[in-house]
């Protein structure tokens, strides 16, 4: 009996997922340098079926850019309107990215290499520093709010936001170059919530 139009949209759906979370991989590794041969390799899928879905390198990394983008762009945003005293909302927020880069640390190594890439368009390059900017914000805002309720530590918030964020990039360079390390010892929010702590 012959797949339905349905059956057969999804496979292509997962075969495209499959090609892209594979370039999330090898463009992590490598950068821009990857070539499709290796996103077909790290894939284990034929050379012309990644072409069929990407005309080229290029559509991959947009396709790897825009995703990034979209996923969790709004995630701060929420988060600041949920409930909870913002000490506890901040806590979630740090608990949840570093969960994110413990089991995805190639979506920021690929962000890393985005950032210094010529070739990234400036469109995307914009969009993504606008994401890293509303994160930025929201994080401070986080960190404002705690401090007027007791639950961080007094000090200039833009400060602590840079900490944070030096902490989480340091985290993502240490995966690129130990990985084994970094699963074994993977550092629990705890920690990184102390110096936060009042």
């Amino acid at each position: 009996m012959p797949r339905t139009e349905e059956a057969n949209q999804r496979i292509r759906e997962e075969q495209r997922a499959k090609i892209l979370d594979a370039a999330w991989r090898a463009f992590a590794r490598k950068g821009t340098a990857t070539t499709m041969a290796e996103i077909a390799t790290e894939a284990n899928v034929s050379y012309g079926l990644v072409y069929r879905y990407f005309s080229s390198k290029e559509a991959i990394f947009k396709a790897l850019v825009e995703q990034m983008i979209q996923s969790g762009a709004l995630r701060v945003q929420n988060l600041l309107e949920q409930p909870g005293t913002p000490g506890e909302r901040l806590t979630f927020l740090i608990t949840k990215i570093l969960e994110a880069r413990r089991e995805r640390s190639d979506i920021f190594l690929l962000f890393q290499h985005v950032m210094g890439d010529e070739m990234m368009s400036d469109d995307l390059r914009q969009r993504l520093q606008e994401r890293g900017q509303a994160y930025y914000d929201g994080m401070k805002q986080l960190i404002v709010e705690a401090q007027a309720s007791g639950e961080v530590v007094a000090g200039d918030p833009d400060q602590l936001v840079v900490a944070l964020m030096a902490y989480l990039d340091g985290l993502s360079r240490l995966a690129a170059r130990e990985p084994e390390m970094l699963k074994q010892h993977f550092p629990e929010p705890e920690i990184v919530l102390r110096m936060l702590k009042p």
